[in-house]
């Protein structure tokens, strides 16, 4: 009778957990396809973000300092500059160009286009030999590249300026995924961990993408009424609050992808993430008026079973061959606490839950 209880009680975990990074995942995308329609400063809006993940992350950095008793990862500037600068500015791009479309295209279209990402990890996978070169990658470039040209075929809502940025942004979010995989798996570096990854990287991509904010949105900022130039306090307390939430998203969609891999796997992220942008398709068509034909949703069909076969074939080969990635072992006590605050019944399970299958460092 205990058995089913404990099958039970770990598939409403998971459950639990699946559905807590949806409404941070799912939130933010809305989230900044609405403050878009009134506040036109995405490269802003993105400092302000990182600025709110740096302070977030030194925080949890203290306190589990204080939890383990154990100082964390302080980088030289040598290393810093050389080998944490390169994926900072990468991500920096990424990021920045991924909210900036959000002035021109739906939802709908940002989803579908950010979805082509897989394509560029696995290019700069090979060209890094992060990923051993198989005959079935030739099916999921073509499966998911016919599904984003079906997708974009004479779209009703296409805009020609936001798909690039999207593109382009994928593109350099291939680099960064592929350089962020590098950076953690370096262990004299000592970021395995997520939170002392994050803290490194955000000053980084706050300096990097704060050249072109400036050129871009600097001079318009600073004569908006909206902030500087603010005559009512309320408006601008209400730009400010709402700057801030999303500063608070965003850092709660890392922390809910760490929890959700530390507690289940990387290929439950990764299926997840599969249903999740089926969500968020449907509710871009209910809640933002969003259109797609018939075409459109059949080239989203055939884009989702590429990256369904991609997940089966990491997950294949993971499991027969030995992946190619050195492994980050969830049972370390670096993964337990404090932020995830396992209890003794939640450590035995996931010892005997890992016992066959270290997690991968999963980007996502």
């Amino acid at each position: 009778m205990a058995c089913p209880v404990h099958f039970f009680c770990r598939g409403l975990r998971t459950v639990g957990l699946v559905l807590f990074y949806y409404v941070f995942s799912i939130g933010i995308t809305f989230y900044n396809k609405w403050l878009m329609q009134g506040f036109h400063y995405p490269l802003f809006m993105t400092l302000v973000h990182l600025a709110i993940n740096f302070c977030l992350s030194a925080l949890t950095r203290r306190a589990m300092t204080r939890w383990t008793g154990k100082p964390r990862t302080v980088l030289s500037w040598k290393d810093y500059l050389r080998k944490v600068a390169p994926t900072a500015l990468a991500s920096a791009l990424d990021i920045g160009l991924s909210n900036w479309s959000f002035l021109f295209i739906t939802i709908s279209l940002y989803t579908m286009t950010k979805s082509s990402a897989v394509l560029f990890i696995l290019f700069f996978s090979l060209v890094f030999k992060l990923e051993e070169p198989n005959p079935f990658l030739i099916l999921v470039v073509l499966l998911i590249s016919c599904g984003l040209f079906m997708f974009t075929f004479e779209s009703t809502q296409f805009n020609l300026k936001g798909f690039t940025m999207v593109l382009v942004a994928s593109f350099i979010g291939g680099i960064r995924w592929t350089l962020t995989q590098v950076l953690m798996q370096k262990a004299e570096l000592g970021l395995q961990h997520p939170i002392d990854a994050l803290y490194h990287l955000q000053p980084l991509m706050f300096a990097g993408l704060f050249p072109l904010f400036l050129y871009n949105e600097g001079l318009s900022l600073s004569t908006s009424e909206k902030l500087f130039r603010g005559t009512e306090l309320l408006p601008v307390l209400y730009s400010v609050s709402t700057l801030s939430a999303g500063g608070l998203l965003a850092f709660g969609l890392g922390f809910s992808e760490f929890l959700l891999v530390s507690r289940t796997s990387s290929l439950t992220l990764s299926i997840s993430g599969i249903f999740k942008e089926v969500c968020t398709l449907i509710l871009a068509a209910a809640l933002m008026g969003d259109r797609m034909s018939m075409l459109n949703w059949l080239g989203f069909a055939v884009c989702l079973c590429g990256i369904s076969l991609h997940v089966g074939l990491k997950t294949y080969y993971s499991k027969n061959k030995g992946s190619s990635l050195r492994q980050l072992n969830s049972k370390s006590p670096e993964l337990s606490l404090p932020l995830l605050g396992q209890s003794e019944d939640d450590r035995g399970d996931s010892a005997v839950e890992y016992e066959d299958e270290e997690q991968e460092i999963t980007l996502h």
